[in-house]
């Protein structure tokens, strides 16, 4: 059965290691992964099925129902402050995110599938990207011509423009 592996993991029998992460684009422009340990669910929900709340940041998109809870629905690209989800959609690719007891939905354009990455792939940011993304990473990662920003939930949730309502 052995056969069956690719050759890149038969040359380098770690690569099966590393961590698992959520691969993910933020916007048309940005991909970005998020570690696995915190990633509940990734689910695609009707437009309509989000309430929205008055007076909250321009980055929450109000409640939605998760598994007979609710939760906030947060428009992630916005929240970093890079270029908004479009408008115009129908239905939104929300990844449920955990840390510690908070939930948080996280809306981005499109979810890509699971990635493992080694603990020495991942970069420090600084320089590569924007700095007002810096606080919300825990590095990047360059793999062929894409680099992914890899998110630090913990600092998502505990976000002064989330908690400083």
């Amino acid at each position: 059965m052995n056969d069956s592996h690719n050759t890149l993991a038969t040359l380098s029998p770690q690569n099966k290691l590393g961590d698992g992460y959520l691969k993910f684009q933020l916007n048309q422009q940005s991909a970005a992964i998020l570690t696995m340990n915190n990633t509940q669910e990734a689910v695609i929900i009707p437009v309509e099925s989000i309430t929205s709340m008055p007076n909250m940041p321009d980055c929450v998109l109000g409640l939605m129902n998760w598994r007979s809870r609710i939760i906030w629905a947060i428009d992630l690209p916005k929240m970093l402050n890079l270029e908004s989800l479009d408008n115009r959609l129908h239905q939104y690719n929300v990844i449920v995110i955990k840390v510690e007891s908070m939930l948080l939905g996280l809306v981005v354009q499109e979810i890509k599938g699971i990635a493992k990455f080694m603990p020495d792939e991942i970069r420090s940011p600084i320089g590569q990207v924007a700095s007002s993304l810096v606080p919300y990473l825990r590095g990047c990662v360059a793999q062929q011509e894409e680099i992914f920003l890899v998110l630090d939930a913990q600092a998502i949730v505990n976000s002064s423009v989330l908690v400083g309502n």
